[in-house]
């Protein structure tokens, strides 16, 4: 019986893969969705299902099938006893069971998932996160027109970025700053980030145009929304489906040192000559790390600093105020911003911000006619 010992079927499947067998049949019989799975395991056993359900579960099917028949020929080669018999009987079990469990799996993996999913159900999953949670925490039931029923504003992104952590977009609105009416907020989402607030800009009427331009981050596949309130309280959204993936986890760049040590620098420049009266643009850069919390350091550590971005941001121009706002770490690291303002006459234009730890800055440019 020594020698029969060794052709024990549970001998046979690696631990690993009947942990991920355990958690899987689990989850099928409590029919939760299958992505919920990654979620719960542990990295190592995440990435050994991933591979599992992907890569093994068809050849394991022919692999178990053939050590089962082996285990049967030799039990009734060499042995006809009663536990031997018991034990070609539990072989046949466990074969029809890992069988059964890698037909299920195939069907429900992500691979084989990928191709019968309709084109646009991530479009749908971000629209779904927007209705149920965004929209209402910030927007209660207020009435927000979007789509050909609107033409207010227009946001402008890239199909796929070609790097997560500084996707630029663009909100060009089609209605000038006048006192009687005006773009009096413009708040931004990213659906799917961690933190999906990316930011609220309030206006004034000396800004001319309401027109907007940043870098922002964008975690994974995701609509980038940009709700517009008017003085009169009327709402109305524009979005853009961007395909991303990691921003908010990815390693900062190496540069980031020069971004803390100088902490807070601004860079001013109009685009163009300067003309009065009229809408001029801005662009303003201003250096800070903008940390996420959730990367580590450097790719391999374990070292995750904790959240440290700008909070705020304002601009003045000869103390009026031109455009504020309230910011999240969903903006890239050293933030850029292109905004409008008025000029009525020679003055200075005074960018301040502020961040996480409370640390202030401020700076003053001279905005003359050429």
């Amino acid at each position: 019986m020594q020698s029969m010992r060794k052709f024990n079927v549970f001998q046979l499947v690696d631990k690993d893969e009947m942990y991920c067998l355990t958690i899987v049949l689990k989850h099928l019989s409590g029919c939760k969705p299958l992505h919920f799975l990654n979620y719960r395991l542990s990295l190592k056993y995440e990435c050994k299902a991933k591979r599992w359900l992907q890569a093994k579960a068809l050849v394991n099917i022919i692999y178990t099938i053939m050590k089962s028949y082996l285990i049967n020929a030799m039990l009734v080669k060499y042995s006809k006893s009663k536990e031997a018999m018991m034990m070609k009987k539990s072989s046949i079990k466990i074969c029809a069971l890992n069988v059964l469990i890698n037909i299920v799996l195939i069907q429900f993996s992500p691979a084989i998932l990928a191709d019968v999913q309709p084109a646009d159900y991530r479009h749908k999953l971000s629209d779904e996160v927007w209705e149920k949670n965004i929209r209402q925490q910030n927007f209660q039931d207020r009435e927000i027109i979007e789509g050909t029923e609107q033409n207010i504003l227009q946001l402008k992104a890239p199909v796929a970025a070609e790097d997560a952590t500084v996707v630029p977009i663009s909100i060009h609105t089609h209605i000038p700053q006048t006192p009687e009416l005006y773009i009096k907020k413009i708040s931004i989402f990213v659906d799917k980030n961690p933190m999906p607030v990316v930011g609220f800009f309030e206006f004034t009427p000396d800004s001319g145009k309401a027109d907007l331009a940043m870098r922002i981050r964008v975690d994974t596949f995701s609509y980038v929304r940009a709700v517009a309130e008017l003085n009169t309280g009327e709402l109305y959204m524009t979005k853009r489906f961007v395909k991303a993936k990691g921003a908010c986890s990815a390693p900062p760049p190496a540069n980031m040192e020069d971004s803390k040590k100088f902490l807070g620098k601004m860079k001013m420049k109009i685009v163009g000559n300067v003309k009065m009266d009229k809408p001029n643009l801005v662009q303003v850069k201003i250096l800070h790390p903008n940390i996420t919390g959730m990367a580590p350091l450097r790719i391999g550590s374990r070292v995750i600093p904790p959240a440290f971005f700008m909070d705020t941001f304002a601009v003045e121009y000869n103390n009026k105020l031109i455009v504020k706002a309230t910011l999240t770490f969903s903006i890239s690291m050293d933030p850029a911003f292109r905004f409008y303002f008025v000029p009525e006459k020679n003055g200075v234009m005074t960018v301040r911000g502020t961040d996480t730890k409370k640390n202030a800055f401020s700076t003053n440019y001279d905005v003359k006619p050429s």
